[in-house]
């Protein structure tokens, strides 16, 4: 049995566990209600998470689209970035559907006779998932220190113009 075909057969199952371990990245109480609320209104975050990896996940088991892996990824990094998340920690989540699969489905992976170049290939998929998600996170992050730096400029300037120290232009 292909990893892909026994993967898909599992997805509902991974992807929650997925969730569960990025949603652990965050306090207790955060987490409970990541993982207790489920509307996507009331639970932005949780939401927006949960769709990213649904969508990464599926595109891990057949790369179809590249646009929608850089959206998913966006997603997902964009929080992470805007929550301070270092680089390690927002990067470091996408490794954890290696953990999934080699702590919780290894058993299951051997039963089905999965060939052991499937999961090399499918490792490989992650680790390239991954340095793309470095480029989409550090993007991110650039642009969150741009509009810093912009508001910084805009504040000074109008602290200058209020002390009659700057012309208006």
């Amino acid at each position: 049995m292909k990893l892909e075909d026994f993967l898909a057969g599992r997805k509902t199952a991974v992807v929650n566990r997925w969730f569960q371990l990025l949603a652990a990245e965050y306090t207790p109480e955060t987490a409970g209600f990541l993982q207790r609320e489920k509307d996507r209104f009331a639970n932005p975050v949780g939401y927006t998470i949960y769709e990213a990896i649904t969508g990464l996940f599926e595109e891990l088991l057949e790369v179809k689209d590249r646009a929608k892996v850089a959206a998913c990824l966006d997603d997902l990094l964009r929080l992470k970035a805007v929550q301070d998340f270092p680089p390690s920690q927002a990067i470091g989540s996408l490794f954890l559907i290696k953990k999934i699969i080699q702590e919780e489905l290894a058993g299951e992976i051997q039963a089905a006779r999965v060939p052991p170049e499937d999961i090399i290939n499918f490792a490989g998929r992650v680790d390239r998932l991954a340095l793309q998600a470095f480029d989409i996170y550090m993007a991110c992050r650039e642009q969150l220190y741009e509009i810093r730096v912009n508001e910084v400029k805009n504040r000074t300037a109008r602290l200058l113009q209020k002390a009659n120290l700057l012309e208006k232009v």
